[in-house]
């Protein structure tokens, strides 16, 4: 539930977004995002969070990233790690979750809610520490995909849970089925 005065601050966990997407089988529309919760609430601001590859002539998420950050989003990037495991694949590590968490605690004192989008069970504490200073906390995922894409102590957690595929309508387009177009988790 959302109220038309209160103040909102959108948090998307770019990887998690991406990966609930691509699931349940539809690409998110960033600028119709950006729409649908302006409507609901007065936005404040909507973080994104990524990390890039860095060493790639072209990164694949480098055109969403400019065009997130000149259409209103506030991006928050660093680089991400390769490496290789023990199984010699090459593997890349970029995860955003204490830039994410820190930026919800500095902001909490402004708003009345925040929106997280992901199903990440490492943001449950993050949600209770708001809750307790006051702030409501949505959480975006989705539990249609085959597995769920959120934990169930974070939906639990949450004020309110709102299931991605619900928002497909508004927020949607249909996916371009690529597949070496995923943020870096």
């Amino acid at each position: 539930m959302f109220y038309k005065d209160e103040r909102l601050a959108l948090f998307i966990d770019g990887s998690n977004l991406y990966a609930a997407g691509k699931n349940l089988g539809f690409d998110i529309d960033y600028k119709l995002l950006r729409s649908e919760f302006m409507r609901r609430g007065k936005l404040l601001r909507a973080f994104y969070y990524t990390a890039l590859l860095e060493n790639d002539e072209y990164s694949p998420i480098r055109p969403l990233v400019d065009w997130l950050n000149y259409n209103g989003f506030t991006m928050v990037t660093k680089p991400a790690k390769e490496y290789t495991d023990s199984m010699g694949r090459r593997k890349v590590k970029g995860n955003m979750d204490i830039e994410l968490a820190v930026d919800a605690m500095e902001l909490a004192p402004r708003v009345d809610h925040i929106v997280i989008f992901s199903g990440d069970g490492d943001f449950t504490p993050l949600v209770a520490s708001l809750q307790r200073q006051g702030v409501r906390v949505s959480v975006v995922s989705t539990i249609r995909s085959q597995p769920t894409m959120i934990s169930d102590d974070l939906r639990r957690q949450a004020d309110n849970f709102i299931e991605l595929d619900d928002l497909r309508d508004v927020i949607g387009r249909p996916s371009r089925d690529t597949t070496n177009d995923a943020p870096v988790k």
